[in-house]
């Protein structure tokens, strides 16, 4: 009863409500499959490779352990969400993270789970510490 009444005196509170929870709805359903793609240890390893420096798929397959069809298969998935770009040297191709929200995410990831490791994100954590 109290609510409808708030509703009735501030109806232009409540529609803007509602849009901005339509916009956080909308922003949710992309984090939750930004979160989907990268709920995969291979694939969280291979981004978490590729945080400070390119790498190509030889590379990445010598470091893991992995085939490199497997890690080419990863890494497309990847790049096919927009998780990772790629530049081409000749018939090389170098994988990277593709933006600053994935970077950001790989390095707390990193900060938390990771930091005893030999892995070199040092770079992108000072950004992240500084902010």
């Amino acid at each position: 009863m109290r609510l409808a009444h708030n509703l009735e005196v501030f109806p232009g509170v409540w529609q803007s409500w509602i849009m901005d929870y339509k916009s956080l709805e909308d922003k949710a359903e992309s984090a939750a499959d930004f979160l989907k793609m990268m709920a995969s240890a291979p694939r969280l390893l291979l981004m978490c490779l590729v945080l400070e420096e390119e790498r190509c798929v030889s590379e990445l397959a010598e470091v893991t352990g992995m085939r490199m069809p497997t890690v080419s298969q990863q890494l497309a998935l990847l790049r096919a969400q927009g998780l990772v770009s790629t530049r081409r040297e000749g018939t090389t191709i170098y994988y990277r993270l593709a933006s600053e929200p994935v970077k950001d995410v790989m390095a707390m990831l990193y900060k938390h789970f990771c930091a005893d490791a030999e892995i070199p994100v040092a770079k992108h954590l000072e950004t992240l510490d500084a902010g």
